[in-house]
């Protein structure tokens, strides 16, 4: 009798039933939610990753996990994927999605031992997460009431700090909410997360970190003027020089004066362009491209700073903090062109030259975060920080309602489901109860890292809910119950409502396949991706 491979191409696989498909796929789930679990919270563990190209990453951000690991598996890569979606939507919450579906996902492989179809629990747990979807609403701890009060910004921001950093929330906060609040527009919707920029320099530590009203870059500036104030600027993509022309042509020259009116020709050229620019009130100019001798000659003579930017997104990024228009031809600009800056100068950070945009009275669209630490990896860590903080205050702008953190959330949300699967009659109780049980890893994750007793720590919690003290979380310091408002631990109700969601959906479509059939892969070496050229984006 032909077998499904005998229809298929040499080299293909196949997999089908709930031994060789469905516990297979929870497995390969498992181990990776597995890895990110223990990275979970205030004292997650680091992992220590070596990329394809031989690039060191050690951090406890789920997301550069996930993204550095090369995941081959199907039902794995649904993970990956669903950690990605979150991170493209909230910028936050990556971690809490990948340890719910993993946990989900074990909860339905012991229902599946037990005997239940995966229908049965698809449709369990998709009432449990209606229901849980219904009641959420009325978890809401905290609400953010001026997005421009600085104290009460920086008290929300903390804790999602804190799972990176712990013991720098309070210091990155505030930094991270002076930045966001320098850029933040009239209408606070529209605040853009691209406008708070990150500068690392290594030397220092953590805490001369600093942020700056305007734009940072770590370079220094052409010639010997190396300040200006209420300065006009001039931005010209292309370098300052002469134009080659195409076509070679040769020059015949007879005597001595030939030779030195054939040189003077391109002097008069170019002081003519630079005098014509200079008499518009420019006091800097920056350039896209080379600066030749001559040409910097003419701009030192002026007077004028010269700042040459080889990067393109950097290029834009200036004239976005300056509100220049990017020219492509060399000339004199007109007013409305040039771009304003209170102070432009180079400064020596650490041992670094940087040339700073400084705008003191003028609104600046962009704002820098001047990140500083002994190493490499700490400064990327940082960064990965100030990532999740700006994203956190990009979402209080669209929705400043809060959530108990520190398991207090999950432990509740456990609580009624728990008593909504004792109401429901028929099979789907036993995968509505397995789903509320699932929410209790969040908290045994936080004991365990913290190096309490995770079973008693949690059982404290229920206890205290049990008493009417719903916002009460794991202190990691002491094990003990205790009230999120006082420890200032808040998560955004926008990140974790979508994150449940997307864990529910990810473990129900794993739950959902039957059959695996893999073809042979296609010989030969692999495109190489083309991404783009800036670190940053």
């Amino acid at each position: 009798m032909l077998g499904l491979t005998d229809m298929l191409k040499d080299g293909a696989k196949h997999f089908a039933g709930k031994d060789e498909a469905i516990l297979r796929n929870i497995d390969a789930t498992k181990q990776l939610s597995e890895i990110t679990r223990t990275s979970l919270g205030p004292n997650g563990m680091n992992k220590m990753i070596i990329n394809h190209l031989e690039k060191l990453f050690v951090t406890n951000d789920a997301a550069t996990i996930i993204r550095e690991l090369d995941v081959i598996h199907p039902a794995a890569k649904m993970l990956v994927m669903a950690a990605q979606m979150q991170e493209q939507e909230m910028g936050d919450g990556t971690n809490y999605v990948v340890t719910l579906t993993g946990e989900f996902l074990q909860k339905a492989a012991n229902l599946l031992e037990m005997g239940l179809h995966p229908s049965e629990i698809i449709t369990g747990f998709e009432k449990a997460g209606a229901k849980l979807q219904e009641i959420i609403e009325s978890m809401i701890v905290y609400n953010l009431k001026d997005i421009t009060d600085k104290k009460e910004v920086s008290k929300c921001l903390k804790s999602a700090i804190a799972s990176k950093q712990y013991g720098y929330e309070e210091f990155l906060s505030e930094i991270i909410t002076n930045a966001c609040l320098q850029v933040l527009p009239k209408k606070a919707v529209n605040f853009n997360i691209d406008n708070v920029r990150v500068t690392k320099i290594p030397g220092g530590g953590v805490t001369d970190t600093s942020v700056i009203k305007g734009f940072v870059i770590p370079m220094d500036a052409e010639g010997t003027i190396k300040r200006m104030e209420k300065a006009k600027i001039a931005v010209f993509t292309m370098g300052i020089d002469l134009g080659r022309t195409e076509t070679t042509g040769k020059v015949l020259i007879t005597n001595e004066d030939e030779l030195l009116q054939f040189s003077k020709g391109e002097e008069d050229s170019i002081r003519e362009t630079i005098t014509a620019i200079a008499n518009t009130g420019v006091k800097v100019i920056i350039s896209g491209s080379t600066v030749s001798e001559l040409a910097l000659h003419y701009i030192e003579r002026f007077k004028i700073m010269l700042v040459r930017i080889q990067s393109k997104f950097q290029l834009r990024r200036v004239c976005k903090a300056i509100g220049a228009t990017p020219l492509v031809k060399l000339g004199a600009p007109i007013p409305e062109e040039l771009g304003y800056c209170d102070e432009v100068l180079v400064e020596e950070i650490g041992s670094t030259k940087c040339c700073i945009f400084r705008q003191n009275k003028e609104e600046s669209e962009i704002s820098t975060i001047v990140v500083r630490g002994s190493t490499n990896n700490i400064l990327d860590d940082i960064e990965r920080a100030i990532d999740d903080g700006v994203n956190v205050f990009k979402g209080m702008c669209k929705d400043g309602r809060f959530l108990a953190g520190a398991g207090a959330f999950e432990i509740e949300a456990s609580r009624k489901l728990q008593a909504f699967a004792d109401a429901t009659p028929g099979l789907s109780q036993y995968s509505i109860r397995q789903y509320a049980e699932a929410f209790e890893i969040i908290p045994r994750t936080l004991a365990e890292t913290s190096g309490h007793d995770s079973s008693k720590a949690i059982s404290n919690i229920y206890a205290a809910h049990t008493k009417g003290n719903t916002n009460y979380g794991l202190d990691i310091e002491s094990g003990q119950p205790k009230s999120v408002l006082e420890m200032d631990v808040l998560d955004a109700f926008a990140s974790k409502l979508f994150a449940i969601k997307l864990a529910t959906n990810t473990a129900n479509t794993v739950l959902r396949v039957d059959q695996i059939i893999m073809s042979k892969p296609a010989g030969g070496p692999k495109p190489p991706k083309m991404g783009p050229t800036d670190a940053d984006d």
